[in-house]
């Protein structure tokens, strides 16, 4: 597996973030129209400024290739954001982050898109359980049995 590490966000990385969580929503939902997408982006550059302090930047060889933001969720963590660039994808970085959240927290929770079949095949398998579906997005839970 590559080498990693990861960085606490800063000010400036806010542009990249916003491309990243972008990137992530309109991959998945690219029928929505124009005024939609502009409605998205716009949430998307308020949220992230209020989810600075909890994102993450995921770095190799000191270049960005990812963000990792995990915020607070009732009994456990919401894993909001989770990205790698498509060059780096594959690679063991995404399972790694998600192994190391899995150790830290006894309970963490994310929403994914039912169209990546890849990424919730990788969430069954790490012991994420679907308990909400809405049209295009499934909630699923991790609970550690310890």
């Amino acid at each position: 597996m590559i080498k990693y590490e990861v960085r606490k966000a800063y000010r400036e990385d806010i542009p990249i973030l916003v491309r990243y969580k972008l990137a992530n929503i309109l991959e998945y939902a690219n029928s929505a129209t124009l005024e939609e997408q502009d409605k998205i982006e716009g949430y998307v550059q308020a949220e992230i400024k209020t989810e600075l302090e909890q994102a993450q930047m995921i770095l190799l060889e000191g270049q960005t290739v990812g963000c990792l933001i995990v915020t607070k969720k009732d009994d456990g963590m919401l894993i909001d954001e989770i990205y790698l660039e498509e060059d780096y994808r594959n690679q063991g970085i995404g399972t790694s982050c998600l192994k190391q959240l899995l150790q830290k927290y006894s309970t963490l929770y994310l929403w994914v898109y039912k169209l990546n079949y890849q990424a919730i095949s990788l969430y069954q398998k790490l012991g994420f359980q679907i308990i909400m579906e809405t049209e295009s997005r499934y909630y699923m839970k991790y609970k550690c049995n310890n």
